[in-house]
């Protein structure tokens, strides 16, 4: 077993640099949430479908899950500061391509290499800060200052993004990333430090091609079982992708030098935080894409106000986000964790109380409850793994990580979106006054049926949209009920798995080489 050393302390550059660094982190979580706000106005501009709303935000999350381990080896290989970089010039670019796109699948290409940009941040600067704070305590405040870069983008994101799209087009929510990026660009070769394996691999673009063709197919074919049930189309996509999943797995184990070191995955450590960024993930981003077309088309709230409102959770997720890798400091983290996720069960049963009128409090209040109790395993989590990975794996450590969450962001969007769309159009009851045509997208999504009841005469539109938002708010007691059963596996399988670990105060042990178990207590 490996021991940590307590390494140099970090001086004021190293702080600068971790500043610099949390701009690229926090631009990729604003990236998501601004969109999710955007939705009603780009589908009714690019006459987007309810498939289409959901591909346009999911494709940016499978990308990047897709080539997150492929950064992050070739981060460990040519250097995390120069793939981070490459990847500031691909997001500048893809930003700008993106918020002058003319069609939806002009957005789908641009999303797409906005996701391969992507790619490069997390596992990039989760190496990057390993290796300027060496001393553990310092590690610890760094990941906590990180991780709250990451809320900071929840809370930024809506709020940017509903100032943005009050005064300007939709596109304009993509332009954020311009600046961010131009000053990593501008600062970040002559601060951030260089970082090269003594013995660099090539570059295996087949593992990644075979890691979004195993992605890809499972993803699609559990939308369409969601939306519609099994059929044989949906069966035979998800196999397609598993064949591709395994052509991938045995590709790795005849490499000599694997994209993805599967040695990695025998570590009991590795596989929970990945279990619990991919499942909390899934719950976080699932929740915000239901809870914000709620408070837009059921309460009726502009943009900007949904962005206010949902100030108050995000600022809940900072508070639990700090506190929770603090008490963890005298506390084992497997119990800070656990318990963290049981109150976040707590907060999921009491969004399924909302009603069409007046449910925004009980929205908010359930939101705060969950976020506060999940958020820990941002920050938490990452510090654990990143503090015991060796420095040669830093790379690859942090890509595993930040892929179960991103992973997990996208299926939940996906997946957690087809559920409510699911519910949605079994509840949903169209008029018969409503032409053939017109019922389609009508009973398809709220966002369809809206836009439906603008060419309506008044009662009868009155009746479409009434109908609508009474279904769409059984499809967010439907969403939550997904996430408090979530939540409560979670917190049996961290109690379990995690409970050999001793607080962080006390020093961790290292990550047990592959195959070895945790310590216990």
């Amino acid at each position: 077993m490996t021991t940590v050393d307590m390494g140099a302390r970090a001086g004021r550059r190293e702080w600068l640099a971790l500043a610099v660094l949390c701009l690229p982190t926090l631009l990729t979580t604003v990236d998501i949430s601004v969109l999710i706000l955007a939705l009603p106005t780009l589908a009714t501009d690019l006459g987007a479908s309810a498939t289409q709303q959901l591909w346009v935000t999911d494709i940016y999350g499978f990308v990047i899950a897709g080539f997150l381990v492929l950064m992050g080896t070739l981060g460990d290989r040519i250097g995390h500061r120069n793939v981070l970089l490459g990847g500031a010039v691909g997001f500048l670019v893809a930003s700008l391509l993106a918020a002058y796109s003319t069609s939806i699948e002009m957005l789908l290409v641009s999303r797409t290499l906005l996701g391969i940009s992507a790619a490069t941040v997390m596992p990039c600067v989760l190496a990057l800060i390993s290796q300027l704070f060496p001393n553990p305590a310092q590690m610890g405040a760094a990941m906590g200052i990180w991780g709250t870069a990451i809320m900071l983008g929840v809370i930024l994101g809506p709020v940017v993004g509903g100032l943005l799209l009050d005064y300007f087009w939709w596109g304009s929510i993509f332009l954020l990333g311009v600046p961010v990026m131009a000053l990593l660009l501008l600062v970040g070769p002559g601060l951030l430090p260089a970082s090269r394996h003594p013995q660099p691999g090539r570059l295996d673009l087949l593992s990644a091609l075979l890691s979004l063709a195993a992605l890809l197919p499972v993803v699609y074919g559990l939308k369409e079982v969601a939306r519609a049930g099994w059929d044989a189309g949906a069966g035979g996509t998800i196999l397609v992708g598993l064949a591709f999943g395994l052509m991938f797995v045995h590709r790795q184990r005849h490499l000599e030098q694997p994209m993805l070191d599967l040695a990695l995955f025998r570590n009991p450590m590795v596989n929970t935080i990945i279990m619990l960024g991919l499942a909390f993930g899934f719950i976080t981003a699932g929740t915000g894409l239901v809870a914000t077309l709620y408070m837009q088309l059921v309460a009726g709230l502009s943009p900007l106000k949904v962005a206010l409102w949902m100030l108050i959770p995000a600022a809940a997720m900072i508070i639990g986000g700090n506190v929770g890798p603090a008490v963890a400091r005298t506390v084992r983290p497997a119990y800070v964790l656990s318990a963290g996720m049981l109150l976040a069960a707590v907060g999921a049963l009491i969004v399924t109380q909302v009603s069409v009128s007046g449910g925004l409090a009980t929205l908010l209040v359930g939101l705060v409850v969950m976020y506060v109790g999940g958020s820990p395993s941002a920050t938490l989590a990452n510090a654990v793994l990143m503090s015991s990975a060796p420095p040669e794996k830093a790379g690859a450590a942090g890509s595993l990580s930040s892929t179960g969450g991103e992973l997990g962001v996208a299926l939940g969007v996906a997946i957690l979106g087809s559920v409510a769309g699911a519910v949605y159009g079994s509840a949903v009851q169209v008029p018969a006054e409503v032409s053939a045509p017109a019922a389609v997208p009508a009973g398809e999504s709220i966002v369809g049926a809206v836009a439906v009841a603008e060419t309506l005469p008044e009662p009868v539109a009155a009746e479409l949209l009434d109908s609508a938002r009474e279904a769409f708010t059984e499809a967010l007691h439907g969403a939550s009920l997904i996430n408090f059963v979530l939540f409560l596996a979670v917190a049996l399988m961290l109690a379990i798995r995690l409970r050999g670990l001793p607080p962080t105060g006390a020093g961790h042990p290292g990550m047990p080489s592959p195959g070895e178990a945790p310590p216990t207590p």
